[in-house]
């Protein structure tokens, strides 16, 4: 089994109770974390060593709700432009994600992947849309996502505004995703019941997905009361409020991700709350969609488990985390509002939804054991530095520190700030342009 000693890092395990370590290593045996101890410990000599002096050794980051396939329209400016959040889907994302190829699939994705690398995200949740190349689309991001080396849950965006054949295409994707992901057995890979949002689904398609999932013994991912017009949909035609009526067709449960829940009332938190439904709270894209700042504190005082999206706005969670912290000031009108609570949606609620998806990994925390995903980042604190301290540093220090090293299941797919030799971002990024301006043309 091989092994990769980190020497001589300043550790920061997270997890349910932080610790730093000072000069402390890291054995790595394999795709796991062996042992954490004071440097100079392991006399063996591994076959790798890192050098961590001077750097932060933390878990990798985890980002929990995430669209790969938006990648191949940043820049695009040929959009009419939106007056409403329904606006936006009809003019821009519903024309992007119907001309999607899936080899368009792919590279946005492989894009997206090597970006997350960069800044130290090593775990994303993701939720796909592409009625164009429905068959084949999960497979074609989990193909990224391997060669990438990240790790990855992945969905199917089901939804009827594209008429029943591509509703049935949606269905029989996530079902057979789900199914090969289950007998491939890849740490790597996970897999959740794609949703689009109440008001794009009939009963008929909510029903047939229920029971698919049911059987599969699978959980949803899905938009929830992203904005109003979900709700106003939900109750003129059905007669119930959005959670509601997810909760009646048996989406909600322990292994469901429900994202924004911006919208929502008092007794639909309760419902999530009862339910062990987690909610992916995405503060940048609602607040470029103008659409509203979800009541974390109100979902957290609930009971309800909440952790931190990006909805593709970018792959760095630690400047989602900085406008999740000022979005709730303002929204507060209280500078000193949610600091501690905010700062849990990544540390804590991430690290405790991604265990829902991948049971004994333990990742989003440094623990023997557990998964060896971590990062080094250059940071030399300025200040006191502990456990009690932490939090500060995080959100007005290391938010802007460079991600050195980027480690997942014990490969080091980033050192030194040079990805892996097999990475070569450039043509990547060379291919990604010349789709994105086939893409463009056909929008």
């Amino acid at each position: 089994m091989e092994q990769l000693l980190i020497e001589n890092g300043t550790v920061v395990t997270l997890g349910e109770r932080n610790r730093i370590l000072e000069g402390h290593d890291v054995l790595v045996q394999g795709d796991t974390v062996a042992r954490i101890a004071p440097h100079g410990t392991f006399q063996a000599g591994p076959a790798r060593r890192l050098d961590a002096s001077g750097f932060l050794v933390l878990p990798g980051f985890i980002n929990v709700h995430m669209h790969f396939y938006s990648t191949l329209v940043r820049g695009f400016a040929r959009a009419v432009p939106a007056k409403s959040f329904s606006e936006v889907l009809a003019h821009l994302w519903w024309r992007l994600d119907r001309a999607l190829s899936l080899e368009d699939v792919y590279i946005s994705a492989k894009v997206a992947l090597l970006e997350a690398v960069r800044h130290g995200t090593t775990t994303l949740i993701d939720h796909h849309a592409s009625p164009g190349a429905v068959t084949g689309s999960l497979h074609a991001i989990a193909r990224a996502v391997k060669e990438v080396g990240l790790r990855a849950s992945l969905c199917y965006e089901l939804s009827d505004r594209d008429g029943g054949e591509v509703a049935e295409a949606g269905l029989e994707e996530n079902a057979a995703f789900l199914e090969w992901c289950r007998a491939a057995g890849d740490s790597r890979l996970a897999a959740l019941f794609g949703l689009h949002a109440s008001f794009t689904l009939s009963d008929e398609t909510l029903q047939r997905a229920a029971q698919l999932a049911a059987d599969l013994g699978a959980g949803f991912h899905v938009h929830v009361a992203e904005a109003p017009c979900d709700q106003e949909q939900c109750l003129a035609e059905h007669g119930c409020r959005v959670v509601e009526r997810l909760h009646r067709h048996g989406v909600l449960g322990p292994r469901s991700v429900a994202a924004h829940c911006v919208h929502i009332d008092a007794r639909e938190r309760e419902l999530l709350a009862a339910s062990n439904t987690a909610v992916a709270h995405c503060p940048q894209s609602n607040a470029n969609n103008a659409v509203g700042i979800a009541d974390v504190l109100a979902l957290a005082r609930a009971g309800v488990l909440v952790g931190l999206g990006t909805d593709a706005v970018t792959v760095d969670m630690r400047e989602e985390l900085r406008a999740a912290l000022w979005l709730r000031h303002l929204a507060a009108q209280d500078p000193s509002a949610g600091f501690v609570e905010t700062c849990s949606l990544l540390l804590d609620g991430n690290r405790l939804i991604a265990e829902r998806c991948w049971p004994g990994l333990h990742l989003g925390q440094l623990v023997e054991g557990g998964a060896a995903d971590l990062i080094l980042l250059d940071y030399h604190p300025p200040t006191p530095f502990d456990a009690t301290t932490f939090l500060g540093h995080l959100l007005f220090g290391l938010a802007g520190a460079r991600v050195d090293t980027t480690i997942v299941g014990g490969r080091v797919v980033m050192a030194q700030g040079q990805l892996a030799a097999e990475l070569d971002a450039a043509a990547v990024a060379a291919e990604a342009r010349e789709r994105a301006r086939q893409l463009w043309e056909r929008l």
